[in-house]
C-alpha cells in the first residue's frame, strides 16, 4: 500500500492536510512526483516535509526552475520561482539551507519498479510530466480527441502503468485512446495485467479542475483510489497576498480551483 502526491507548490496547508489523511489510512510509503515548490508561500516548510515523509521525489519543472532557471514560464510563475530561490538562499541555518539545495539538485526525472499488487504484477513508472518528456510535457484530457497520435506515442513509452502530475487535472488515460475523470470511475481505477494506463493524480497544492480540494491517490492491492480533501486555502491565499513578489492571482485561483 502506498500513496502518490504531486504539485504541492509550497502550499503548506494543503500538504499537511494530505499527509494527515495518508497517516490516517495507515499508509507508510509515499512517493512524490515533484513541483514541491513554486507559486506558493511556504517552500522551506514543504521541502522539509517532503524530505522527511516521502520515500523519494521526482524532478518537477518548478523544482528545476528554482535550482536552474525557469523555462517557458509566464511572468507570474517566473517571479515566484525567483522569490522561492531567494528564500532558500537566505535561510540562516546552514544545514537546512544545504539540505534543501542538495535535495533539489539530486531529484531524478524517472523512477520505475516492478511490484505485485494483489492478483496483478505491475510495472510502474513515476514521472512529473509525461513518459516521453518527464519534466515539461503536458498531457491534457482533450489530447485524446485533438491529438490521438501524441497519446499513442506517449503510450509507446509506457510498459504498464505511469503516474504523472504537472497539469493538476486528475484522471486516467488509456491507450485506446481515452480519458476518464475520477468521478466516471467511482474514484477507483483497477490496475489489470493487460491494460496500459497513464494516471494523473492531480495536485495537492493548486488544483485546476474547478474543484479546489487537494488531490492525491493511494494504491491498495490493485486499486488506485483518488482522494479529494478540503483544506484551509484561505490561510494559504492570505500568505500569498502578503508577499509582494508573488502575483495575487496565485491566491485567487486557490478558491476557484483553476
Amino acid at each position: 500500500m502506498f500513496a502518490v502526491i504531486s504539485d504541492i507548490h509550497s502550499n503548506l496547508e494543503a500538504l499537511t492536510t494530505v499527509l494527515n489523511d495518508i497517516a490516517e489510512h495507515g499508509i507508510k510509503t509515499i512517493y512524490c512526483l515533484g513541483d514541491v515548490v513554486g507559486y506558493g508561500p511556504d517552500p522551506k516548510e514543504c521541502l522539509d516535509l517532503v524530505i522527511e515523509k516521502t520515500k523519494w521525489c521526482m524532478l518537477g519543472n518548478h523544482d528545476y526552475a528554482v535550482f536552474y532557471e525557469p523555462t517557458n514560464f509566464n511572468y507570474g510563475a517566473e517571479q515566484a520561482s525567483f522569490w522561492t530561490r531567494d528564500v532558500l538562499e537566505t535561510e540562516r541555518q546552514k544545514a537546512r539551507r544545504e539540505k534543501h539545495w542538495r535535495f533539489l539538485g539530486e531529484l531524478p526525472m524517472r523512477r520505475t519498479f516492478e511490484v505485485n499488487l494483489g492478483s496483478t504484477d505491475a510495472v510502474i513508472d513515476f514521472v512529473h510530466a509525461s513518459p516521453r518528456r518527464p519534466v515539461n510535457e503536458y498531457i491534457f484530457p482533450d489530447d485524446v480527441y485533438t491529438n490521438p497520435v501524441k497519446v499513442s506515442m506517449l503510450f509507446e513509452r509506457v510498459k504498464h502503468i505511469c503516474f504523472v502530475g504537472h497539469t493538476h487535472l486528475p484522471g486516467v488515460f488509456l491507450d485506446e485512446p481515452d480519458f476518464y475523470l475520477p468521478d466516471e470511475l467511482g474514484d477507483v481505477y483497477p490496475i489489470v495485467q493487460d491494460e496500459k494506463a497513464i494516471i494523473n493524480i492531480g495536485s495537492v497544492g493548486q488544483p485546476r479542475d474547478k474543484d479546489n480540494r487537494a488531490s492525491y491517490v493511494y494504491v491498495e492491492e490493485n486499486e488506485v483510489h483518488f482522494v479529494r480533501l478540503e483544506y484551509d486555502f484561505a490561510t494559504t491565499a492570505e500568505k500569498i497576498r502578503a508577499i509582494e513578489r508573488i502575483d495575487n492571482f496565485q491566491a485567487e485561483r486557490l478558491r476557484e480551483g483553476k
